[in-house]
């Protein structure tokens, strides 16, 4: 599930909500997916990986990685990205792109410390995509964290990303390929609505 506070009562906003909510509705599985691709400047390649979203407030939406990750050094480098949903329950698509940026310390704290022991154990364990020379080390790792150390206490190297997309599009599929896109585009402080051709 994604958590929704203050949610901002901007258009495209409630649009998204409204989707949301009619894909929870018919039980959408995984709902809370979300991909996040980047750019990296020093590879100068494109690179898009599912996370979820925790957290829709106000207008920032936020989800929680590595700090160290590959995708985290993509952010620094090139702070703009695009994210993209797909609820196959209702045949819904919605495109964003937005700029990036790290959520507080005060915030990660907060929230690491009301996780679940277990998905603690695993941040804390994984050095998030570093080669290991094996699948057991890695439960081995996760193990030793579970029983050895602090598992409310946040490390440096985790914590949340947030994001205001200044770009929204809401694809609806239809049988007939009449395809539905809308799209809602932040200029001058204010929402440009238009559709697109299928």
């Amino acid at each position: 599930m994604i958590q929704f506070d203050n949610l901002s009562n901007d258009i495209p906003y409630r649009i998204f909500k409204e989707k949301y909510d009619e894909s929870f509705n018919v039980n959408q599985k995984i709902i809370e997916a979300i991909c996040i691709s980047s750019f990296s400047t020093k590879d100068k390649e494109v690179n898009a990986r599912f996370v979820n979203l925790k957290f829709v407030k106000d207008k920032e939406f936020i989800f929680f990685s590595n700090y160290e990750s590959p995708k985290s050094q993509d952010f620094i480098s090139h702070d703009q990205i695009t994210a993209l949903i797909y609820w196959n329950s209702t045949n819904v698509q919605i495109r964003m792109k937005a700029k990036i940026k790290k959520t507080s310390r005060d915030f990660n704290i907060e929230y690491f410390a009301k996780r679940d022991s277990k998905k603690n154990a695993l941040a804390i364990s994984s050095n998030q995509s570093n080669k290991v020379a094996t699948y057991e080390d890695i439960s081995k790792n996760y193990e030793k964290s579970l029983h050895e150390d602090n598992l409310e206490l946040c490390p440096e190297y985790w914590g949340g990303y947030s994001f205001i997309p200044y770009y929204f599009e809401f694809w609806e599929g239809h049988k007939s390929r009449l395809n539905k896109r809308e799209v809602y585009e932040m200029k001058n402080n204010e929402w440009n609505h238009f559709i697109l051709q299928p």
